[in-house]
């Protein structure tokens, strides 16, 4: 009976103990991360799949994020073995070379990195404001073929989605917004680029979009039509054909997505959480893309460039005694406006060269060597405007253009974010950077962190802007500054000085015009950002409207700190930004909504300072004529609050100078 007891004991203990190691297996499989502060918590769940649940003041926000990746022999994330877990807080600052939004930026965050048998790990960073992830492989294999990534998003509710729905993978990024419940949006219906905008509700957003993108294809979703969405992804481009200046026809495409190395990390999937003001002043983008990698970067100097092709390169008027367009009397004359104005730029657009596809001979009308030469005398230096196929096969182009004199380059007509053009931008700023140029990207897709590790990257199109004429209208402007612009800079192109209400816009180049109050249009060199900053509209017009146009050129480019005073995505937005010790202001809003009125608190000035505020909005009857517009100054401290009219399509700004 002893014996036998013993005998019991000992099976008993090993039950027992093979009872805790199961229990402390399946513990390990539900891992828990909050934010620095706690309000945000990060469930992630291992087991057949990968997912992780996030919730914000105890509240659901993402029900489940599914995550894999699948290479040309297996699946990363199905069946996954937890081998260690590392976790990790980080409390830091950031300070970008070109602050589009902030000069200094707070890095903190607490993370995990989860590594799992097989050579592959998930790193998993949660802020106070919302969560990134992405994964990382140290695989045998020198070089991998990617299939597909997965990232499935599922909501507690059936939210509201802001989407820009191209018809396929080539697209500019220039779609107009749509906007719909998430169960509207099924997998029959198009795809999004991101970012994408979940409302959820008027207190609670989310940001969808990614980061440190590199050697690997832009990720698209796609609805499910049950409140989520999933990635997709375009192919690898294997063979091209001839389709003009401007592009190439894509002739033969891989089975795979990306073929790269076995060890890497690879692109952050991160939604930032919050208010519409939150998802404003978010940095996300900066916080997690690679840092600078061009060493001493004081040449790069952001500014104000003078743009002719939006209005046609015809000034006009008395001081105007040669035959306007594509020549050396008028870019003379744009390079004289912007030294006038203390322009530090213009850009040739289209017709500087002989060629499209040459760019080693410029137009013998242009003399572009002289114009280079009488800018550097005015102060004023010259942007080039090229096609990307012509810069692919003419790769040296930027040695040339150093020795000429250039300071930039505007790359066009790309249309494409698969693993190669991907790799295409990468490899311009780099031989940008190594011969000193500044780079501005149309025909783009959206930011992704090339911007921070290249940051002679100073602009990106991705955006429907000024260029599309009447197709460019508040209604779908006032979503910019919560997604597009959101995730970084962007070249919308603004500064028009003739102003129509939509009912009545009729314009086209050489009379370019815009559709907003003129109050609205200078508004928006406050409300969005951008690194190189155009002002599209003729000189003659800017002369006309001389303290406009003062007032425009006084503005920075770059931001010490950014503040979201009021924001409703798609209505209505008003932000504060510091440089220096001047404080700016920047208001629009929509045209469905009709005349708007906001109070404006000026809290965030210094206490005790007295401030000048020089500010320009809708006139009284901008409702209807939209080029009437008050320039007003008045004595404002940090108690102060006043009321804003914004006319339907509508605008305010303000400069806030202290008084000594």
């Amino acid at each position: 009976m002893i014996v036998m007891n013993n005998w019991l004991i000992k099976i008993a203990g090993t039950v027992l103990a093979s009872f805790i190691l199961f229990q402390a297996q399946a513990a390990d499989k539900a891992l828990t991360t909050s934010s620095p502060s706690g309000n945000i918590v990060l469930t992630l769940t291992v087991g057949d799949s990968i997912r992780y649940s996030v919730s914000r003041d105890n509240r659901p926000v993402i029900e489940s994020a599914t995550v894999d990746m699948t290479l040309s022999d297996r699946t990363l994330g199905h069946d996954a073995k937890i081998k260690s877990v590392k976790r990790d807080k980080v409390r830091d600052k950031i300070k970008p070379v070109v602050a589009f939004k902030h000069s200094e930026i707070d890095n903190n965050y607490n993370s995990m990195l989860v590594n799992f048998a097989g050579g592959y790990a998930l790193e998993l960073r949660v802020f106070d404001n919302g969560v990134a992830h992405r994964f990382i492989t140290s695989l045998k294999k020198p070089d991998i073929e990617v299939i597909d990534e997965s990232f499935s998003v599922a909501f507690p509710e059936d939210a509201i989605v802001n989407l820009q729905q191209p018809d396929r993978f080539k697209t500019s990024y220039e779609d107009p917004y749509t906007r719909k419940r998430l169960s509207e949006w099924t997998p029959t219906d198009r795809m999004s680029t991101l970012p994408v905008l979940v409302e959820e509700s008027d207190s609670i957003c989310v940001l969808v979009s990614e980061s440190d993108l590199s050697d690997y294809p832009c990720m698209f979703l796609r609805g499910n039509g049950t409140g989520g969405f999933s990635s997709v992804f375009p192919r690898q481009p294997l063979e091209f054909g001839d389709d003009g200046d401007r592009s190439v026809k894509i002739l033969k495409e891989a089975d795979y997505m990306a073929s790269t190395s076995g060890t890497r990390t690879f692109p952050w999937r991160y939604m930032a959480i919050g208010t519409p003001k939150d998802i404003i002043e978010q940095t996300f983008t900066c916080l997690l893309a690679s840092p600078s990698v061009i060493g001493d970067a004081d040449w790069v100097r952001p500014g104000f460039v003078s743009w002719e092709w939006w209005n046609g390169a015809t000034p006009y008027g008395e001081d105007v005694n040669f035959v306007a367009g594509c020549n050396l009397d008028t870019y003379k004359y744009f390079i004289d406006f912007a030294a006038h104005y203390g322009i530090p730029y213009i850009l040739m657009d289209e017709g500087w060269a002989k060629s499209t596809l040459d760019p080693y001979t410029p137009n013998p009308d242009v003399d572009l060597h002289e114009l280079v030469r009488y800018g550097k005398e005015k102060g004023v230096d010259i942007f080039l405007w090229l096609t990307w196929l012509t810069v692919e096969n003419n790769f040296d182009l930027f040695k040339t253009f150093k020795d000429w004199g250039i300071a930039g380059v505007k790359i066009d007509f790309m249309d494409r974010s698969d693993q190669w053009m991907v790799n295409f931008y990468e490899r311009v700023c780099a031989e940008a950077a190594k011969n000193g140029l500044m780079v501005d990207f149309h025909g783009s897709f959206k930011p992704a962190g090339l911007e921070y590790k290249y940051p002679n990257l100073v602009s990106y199109e991705g955006v429907r802007g000024m260029e599309q004429m009447g197709g460019c209208y508040p209604d779908n402007s006032l979503y910019l500054p919560f997604m597009r612009n959101a995730v970084g800079p962007m070249d919308y192109t603004p500064g028009a000085m003739i102003s129509m209400q939509p009912e009545c816009y009729r314009a086209d180049r050489p009379n370019s015009a815009s559709i907003g109050t003129r109050a609205y249009q200078m508004a928006l060199f406050v409300v969005f950002e951008s690194g190189i900053q155009m002002l599209a509209d003729n000189p003659t017009l800017y002369y006309r409207n001389d303290d406009c146009t003062k007032y425009i050129t006084s503005l920075p480019v770059t931001w010490d700190e950014t503040r979201a005073l009021e924001a409703k995505p798609g209505e209505y937005v008003a932000v504060a930004r510091i440089k220096g010790d001047k404080w700016y202001i920047g208001a629009i809003t929509n045209t469905k909504g009709g005349a708007r009125e906001m109070t404006l608190s000026l809290d965030f000035l210094d206490n005790g300072k007295k401030y000048n505020m020089e500010s320009y909005e809708d006139g009284i009857n901008a409702d209807r004529q939209a080029m009437d517009y008050r320039h007003k100054n008045a004595i404002v401290s940090s108690d102060t609050k006043f009321n804003v009219r914004l006319a339907r399509s509508g605008g305010f700004t303000a400069i806030l100078t202290p008084e000594n």
